[in-house]
């Protein structure tokens, strides 16, 4: 198991005693186990045993399905960068001539809005990274950008496309003497 889903796993039960307004030797009792135990599982520093889970989820009054609803092995990934040369074709009519469908990427989201715009970066221009409640989708037109997500700077050539969580502080760096167009999509999701 990932240090990733340790930590989810631990912030989870914290978030559902403090929500409950018990504390940790109420929780212990509860469940027949030490605080001690209790606080290494609710700060990273160990896993329970599935009995041990069991317990606290119902010490908690949790569902085991509602717990683990939202808890993946690895952290969600925070970009896919797809290079023009790498889009794979895909077959989506057997009688059509002339038709090229090529898979830029995708994500399985549950979406409840979506936008489509079209973004021109002049030359010099500037902006702090923003935040966005969505996901976001690049496609580059025309030029090269770099576009950078939190720590990360990703070279956008023209035909590359970018997918991204938007919730990670994100900008697009037009360092080109020329305007860069740029396709956007926004997936507003339920995240």
């Amino acid at each position: 198991m990932s240090d990733y889903t340790i930590s989810v796993i631990g912030r989870k039960i914290k978030a559902q005693r403090k929500e409950l307004g018990m504390t940790i030797n109420d929780v212990a009792a509860s469940a027949n186990v030490s605080k001690g135990l209790v606080s290494k599982i609710e700060n990273g520093r160990t896993v329970p045993s599935l009995p041990v889970l069991i317990s606290l989820l119902k010490a908690l009054r949790v569902k085991l399905d509602d717990f683990f609803s939202d808890i993946y092995f690895e952290p969600p990934q925070q970009y896919i960068h797809i290079k023009a040369a790498d889009y794979s074709d895909i077959d989506k009519e057997e009688e059509s001539e002339g038709f090229r469908y090529q898979l830029i990427g995708s994500k399985s989201l549950k979406c409840s809005s979506f936008e489509l715009v079209l973004l021109t970066l002049s030359p010099g221009s500037k902006r702090a990274p923003v935040i966005t409640d969505a996901w976001e989708v690049k496609f580059m037109i025309k030029g090269s950008a770099t576009y950078q997500i939190g720590d990360s700077e990703i070279l956008l050539e023209e035909g590359d496309s970018l997918l991204f969580n938007a919730r990670v502080p994100h900008v697009p760096i037009n360092n080109t003497n020329e305007d860069v167009v740029m396709l956007v999509g926004y997936l507003y999701d339920s995240e």
